[in-house]
Parts: C-alpha cells; sequence; structure tokens
C-alpha cells in the first residue's frame, strides 16, 4: 500500500510556493519538504486541517492511496 502526497498539485494549481505555504500554516520549509516528498511517517491533523484551510482544499486532494 502507497500513500500518495499531492501538495506539489495543489500548490500549482493555487500558484502557491512551498516556501508561502510554510510560513502560512507555520512549520518549516524542510518539514513541508518532507511532507511533499512523500517521506513523513505521519502529519497531525492540525497540519493537514491547516494545508487544507490555506489552499482551499480536502484532505483526499492532497493525499491519494494507491495500492501496491
Amino acid at each position: 500500500m502507497s500513500i500518495i502526497v499531492n501538495l506539489d498539485i495543489m500548490l500549482a494549481k493555487r500558484d502557491m510556493k512551498s516556501k508561502e505555504l510554510a510560513e502560512i500554516i507555520g512549520i518549516t520549509e524542510a518539514n513541508l519538504s518532507i511532507l511533499k516528498s512523500g517521506k513523513a511517517k505521519a502529519v497531525r491533523f492540525s497540519t493537514l486541517e491547516a494545508i487544507c484551510k490555506a489552499l482551499e482544499c480536502q484532505p483526499a486532494d492532497i493525499l491519494e492511496y494507491v495500492e501496491d
């Protein structure tokens, strides 16, 4: 099982840079980069909520399940 992180796609649709999103949601650019790359082992619901609020989207717009 794989979880695909489509954060880059949502950032592009909103014409927003990673740096700007990191500032808005209050995390470091390094931590946002780890999340974007799919290397994060977990994501806090509060972080996911902040991302969705900033990008005006739903969690399913960012996270996708793909069966191996």
